[in-house]
């Protein structure tokens, strides 16, 4: 397997653990008989697992397989999608 094989493998792992983490999140948050700790830590592992996928597109970056400027370019027309779309601000 080549390196820019790997770093995509590898990224769709930590994208793909990181969709486990929200839905525990979600689970665990639901059910009224969970405990603060467990939310608690339900929430620590989410946070985890977004930083294992940030250093996974930082790494992207470095290797070149895509451009930070563009990235920034993107996040902005999601976030404007978002208003438009969603209820999340």
């Amino acid at each position: 397997m080549n390196k820019a094989t790997e770093l995509l493998v590898i990224t769709m792992e930590e994208c793909g653990e990181l969709i486990q983490a929200c839905s525990k999140v979600l689970r665990i948050a639901s059910d009224k008989n969970s405990s603060k700790k467990k939310i608690a830590d339900a929430l620590y592992k989410l946070r985890i697992e977004a930083g294992d996928v940030q250093a996974m597109i930082n790494i992207m970056v470095e290797k070149e397989l895509v451009d930070r400027k563009e990235l920034g370019t993107m996040s902005v027309e999601k976030r404007k999608k978002l208003r438009k779309y969603s209820n999340i601000f």
